[in-house]
């Protein structure tokens, strides 16, 4: 249960479309993700992020989502779009990822999958101990790296010293009870608004950020 009455921020990942930017900024939403992973059916090109990037007004961050990029890869992306965060989603290491930090000068999270029998909080630290802001905590999926429209097991969710964001499988209509459940800092959706793959929603968005209002508030 909430141990306190802070706001839960949200952010929707997987943005590909002007309109959706819009639909995002006008939901109340915290923060807007872009996926530079071209496997990904989310995936957006620079010069696509750089257009949507241009609708994005202050006070709503951007987060680059990176799986297993290099630093002068990301370095490339910053050139061109002014992202916030730094959403480092695939295998890298603790090292790795601080040294990506150094280079691109940028804030980081780490996005952990929740494999059966993982030590989660001592995964956590090992990434917190290297300058994460944040960690993510996501479903795991054997091939997909994010965005696979499962979820964990939310009693699993640690309550540790650091911003936990919760993702996977939520939706309009678990989000409030995922909240509730996790006292999670922050939630992250992507399929969970979507009409199809890479194409949001606004009736969901508006839904979900209800429903994490509602999760917010409860005691």
């Amino acid at each position: 249960m909430r141990q306190s009455q802070m706001r839960t921020r949200a952010k929707i990942c997987g943005i590909t479309r002007i309109q959706d930017i819009h639909a995002v900024v006008q939901s109340g939403a915290d923060a807007i993700g872009f996926v530079f992973f071209p496997p990904s059916p989310r995936h957006v090109s620079i010069e696509q992020a750089q257009a949507l990037a241009k609708q994005v007004p202050p006070y709503v961050q951007l987060v680059g989502l990176f799986v297993n990029a290099t630093a002068k890869e990301i370095q490339t992306v910053l050139d061109s779009v002014p992202l916030d965060v730094l959403q480092l989603h695939g295998d890298e290491t603790p090292e790795q990822c601080q040294f990506i930090a150094t280079q691109c000068k940028r804030r980081w999270y780490k996005a952990i999958q929740v494999k059966p029998g993982l030590d989660v909080a001592a995964e956590i630290q090992r990434y917190q101990v290297a300058g994460a802001s944040a960690v993510l905590l996501d479903a795991w999926h054997p091939e997909l790296k994010g965005g696979t429209g499962h979820s964990f097991d939310w009693t699993q969710f640690p309550q540790l010293d650091i911003p936990l964001i919760l993702a996977g499988g939520l939706t309009p209509e678990n989000v409030s009870e995922a909240i509730d459940t996790t006292a999670a800092f922050a939630v992250d959706v992507s399929g969970g608004v979507e009409s199809a793959k890479g194409i949001k929603d606004q009736q969901l968005i508006e839904k979900f950020m209800q429903g994490v209002q509602r999760g917010s508030a409860k005691p």
